[in-house]
Parts: structure tokens; sequence; C-alpha cells
């Protein structure tokens, strides 16, 4: 079962169908109960017009041995206020869910009731073939209120507006059906409070509602398989796309070929949006994979230029140590220190290592710690400005800019600390040749540097800038350069002040 519906396809046609399934059962049931109510609504009418019509008959002194209750075959009963059967259709086998069971009126006509309205003598009952419970049938709760409590008193001739359903069986002719009985109420001359049962057969409520069950349990089946295969067709085509970009994934994966796009669905939808969000993905990865090439390149290429010389030292001297150049070797050797220590701090920033945001320091006082001890750096900060994260961090950044500066500068460095806003400036100046407006933002790509930088003895490997701009971006800063007032390059650090 957990592999049937372990596809989406599945799941959703599946839940398609039951939904339906539900709604067709209920509107099903709401259509049998309405259409059952109506027609038998309609037989207690038609039993009710027969009721009226014998009821009509004693009212205007018709005997009860005198009514013709044989042309409709229906089942019509007449009884006194002691339920005792007066007149009943002829050929009346059986009768259930009215006063009495009996099935036949007297032989002989009863005896004139007195002026004080003496009952007739009790009429003979045939119940052999009645059960004892059958008498009367429990009413419908719209029968009950139609029902008269209590024995309201009626004029001579007046027939009760009051009608009472009940629902019984019949047998006439030896044919026997369910049926919809109603009781009106006369009040005659000669025999006093005549009731008059009379039932309309409910053969054609039955009929209409077994019909409409068969249709119901025929249609609704291949209604539901209809909605199940409709639903699995219309997922399977809409899920076709996503198959496609799990499919160009799983290719991708397996030829490790980032530049490999997803198809993306000539929609507007959903699926539409995911494929080309993946190849976004795609993209920002096929990117960092290769900055994380080249950074591995090129940090092989620096490591191995100072590793190699401090090793041809190291020879030399152990073979004649009368050459041995102790201070280039540890030249080189404080090189590859830095080098190591440059990219260890990438390396812990391309792993995500955030600043401490509660750590509270003044970027003013840091800065005139820094530039304390550098010939040529002048430091115009009046004033504390105060910002959050590494201390550390943010030294290195000063750091690296000052050494750039004066690497560059003709004869002097101006670092500026300053408030503007929400934000913390400061600000690296030097007199030097500045940088030119095409190369602004590719020195700050790692191991990059400008071809008047690359000497050996300026001490860069391309990579303090790179930091610098990764610090500032991990402290929710900017690090950006342009022209100095004095000609040379402009550095300012943005950092959002505590």
């Amino acid at each position: 079962m957990r592999r049937l519906l372990g596809s989406v396809r599945a799941r959703a046609t599946l839940a398609a169908t039951l939904v339906v399934a539900v709604a067709l059962v209920a509107a099903g049931a709401a259509v049998l109960l309405s259409l059952r109510s109506n027609l038998i609504g309609q037989a207690g009418t038609q039993a009710e017009r027969t009721a009226r019509s014998v009821a009509t008959d004693l009212s205007i002194g018709t005997t009860t041995g005198k009514l013709d209750l044989d042309e409709d075959e229906e089942p019509v009963q007449v009884v006194d206020k002691s339920d005792r059967l007066l007149a009943a259709t002829k050929d009346l086998q059986r009768i259930s869910g009215t006063a009495t069971g009996a099935v036949k009126a007297p032989t002989a006509p009863p005896s004139q009731p007195s002026a004080t309205g003496a009952a007739p003598p009790p009429a003979t009952a045939d119940d052999s073939d009645d059960d004892p419970d059958d008498s009367q049938d429990a009413q419908d709760p719209q029968d009950a209120q139609d029902s008269d409590d209590g024995d309201d008193s009626l004029d001579v001739g007046e027939i009760d507006d009051r009608t009472t359903f009940s629902n019984g069986s019949a047998t006439i002719d030896k044919e026997t059906n369910d049926y919809r009985f109603a009781a009106v109420k006369v009040e005659t001359k000669t025999q006093g409070t005549l009731t008059v049962y009379a039932g309309a057969p409910l053969s054609a409520e039955q009929s209409a509602v077994r019909s409409a069950l068969t249709v119901m349990l025929i249609g609704f089946p291949l209604l539901l398989a209809v909605v199940a295969a409709v639903t699995w067709l219309v997922t399977r085509r809409a899920l076709r796309p996503v198959e496609g970009i799990r499919g160009e994934m799983a290719a991708i994966t397996a030829s490790e070929d980032l530049a490999r796009r997803v198809p993306v669905p000539d929609t507007h939808d959903e699926v539409a949006r995911l494929a080309r969000t993946t190849n976004e993905t795609l993209a920002a990865l096929e990117t960092s994979v290769e900055r994380q090439r080249r950074f591995v390149a090129d940090a092989s290429h620096e490591l191995r230029s100072p590793i190699a010389s401090l090793r041809t030292q190291l020879e030399v001297g152990a073979a004649h140590p009368e050459l041995l150049d102790v201070e280039g070797a540890v030249e080189d050797t404080v090189r590859l220190q830095r080098l190591a220590a440059d990219l260890l701090l990438l390396a812990r920033l391309d792993a995500g290592e955030r600043p401490v945001a509660d750590a509270r320091f003044d970027l003013a006082a840091l800065a005139r710690e820094e530039a304390e001890g550098r010939d040529g750096v002048t430091v115009e900060a009046p004033g504390a400005v105060v910002v959050t994260g590494s201390r550390g961090q943010v030294v290195r950044v000063l750091a690296n800019l000052l050494d750039n500066a004066r690497r560059h500068a003709r004869s002097a460095v101006v670092l500026t600390v300053r408030r503007e806003g929400e934000w913390a400036v400061a600000g690296v100046a030097d007199d030097g040749d500045g940088v030119p407006a095409g190369d602004r933002e590719r020195i700050f790509e790692r191991f990059v540097r400008l071809d008047e930088a690359r000497a050996r003895d300026d001490g860069g490997a391309g990579l303090g800038l790179a930091i610098a701009r990764d610090v500032a971006v991990r402290h929710g800063g900017t690090l950006t350069v342009r022209d100095a007032p004095a000609g040379g390059a402009l550095f300012e650090l943005r950092l959002p002040l505590a």
C-alpha cells in the first residue's frame, strides 16, 4: 500500500476519487430522501382526497351500508368512535396501519342509534391473517402534527379539517401492497362521529426510489472510474515536466557537469517557476564551484613559490653553509605564514563564520591604534563611532587597506572615520595612481593583482582586498573604491552603527 501511494499521481487520484465519492453519496442520499418525501406526499394527498370524498357522502346522509367503496380498488374503512368497523372495501383481505385490523363489515345492517347516540353493535372481524402488532403503524413526524389528540366536537354533517396520516399495508384480491392512509372524521346524523380511512398505494414511490437507487448504484461507480481516470491522466500530464526536471538533475549529478540546465516548460505555473529557480540554483552552484576551483589552483600556485624558494635556500645552506641566505629564508617563511593565515581566514569565511552580534567596539579608536607606528599615515577620527562585530576581523580589514594604500601611495595615506546616517564610514585614501574604472571590481577577486603590483618584493598575494570585502559583507556592510581627492584611490568601508 505504501508503494502504491508513493507517487503524487496516485495520492491525487485517490483524494479526488474519495472527495467525489463522498459528494455523490451525499447528493444521492438527498435526492432519494427528497424523491421519497415528495411521492409519499402525493400518495397522502390522493388518500386524503378519497377519504374526504367518502366523508362527504356520509355527511350528506348516506349510510355506511350504501357506500360504494369498490370503484378504485383501494383500501377504505369506516369506523365509529369505538373503532368498530362499519364499512370496508369489498375485496379487502388484510390491513394494517389503521385504527382496526378488521377487514369485513357486519353482514346485517346495524340497528339505528337512539336519540342519545347509542353505538351500533360490534362488527365481526376476520383477523386470522393479521399480526397483532399490525393494528397500527407508527406515525411519521409530519403525521403527528396533523393528528388530533382531543375529541373536539363537530356539528352534524361537518367534516373535520384535520387529517391524520399513517403508513401500512393491505391485501386486496390477494394482492398485497404498501399504502399511505389518510384518516378524516365526519359527524353524521344517524351514526355519530365516524372516521374514514382511505389508502393510496406507495408502489409508485417504491418503484421510483428503487429505480433511482439502481441508477445510482450503476452510475456512481462508472462516474468514479471516469473521475479517477481523468485525474490520473491530468496529473500525469501536469507532472511530466517535473519528471523531466528530476531526470535532468539526476543526469547532472551523474555527469558532474554543472553547465547543464533543466528544461523549463512553456507555462507560467509553479512547475515553470520551479524549473527557473532550479536553473538559477545550478548557475549559482556552478559559479561557486568554479570559484573554489580557481581558489585551490591559485592557492597551490602561490604556496608553491615560497615553499620552493625556501627549500632551495635550505638545500644550498645544507651543502654550503657559508652561502645560506638566512634573511631570505626568514622572509619566505614570513610570507608563507601570512599566506597560510589568509587562506585559513578565507576558509572560515566561506564556511559561513559570522561575527559576534553583541560585540561592541569603537571604530575610531581601532583606526588610531592600527595607524600607530605606520609611517606616512594620517588619522582623522574626531569622535567615537561604535559598531558591532568581530574586532579582530575589522582590524584585519583596516590593516589590509592601509598596507595596500602604503604600497601604492607616493607620499601620504589618510585614514578617516566618521558617521554618515546609520553607517560608520572608514576611508583610506592615497595619492598614488588610483585604480582604473574597469578594474574597480576585479581587484576584490581572490589572487588578483594589477600588473604594477606583481613584483614579489611587494609581498602581496592578491588576497588582502578579497578578505576585506568578505569581512565587510559578513558584517552587513560594504567595501568600495573610487577616486580620492588627491588623485589616488579611496577605499570606503561602511559598517552599520551599533
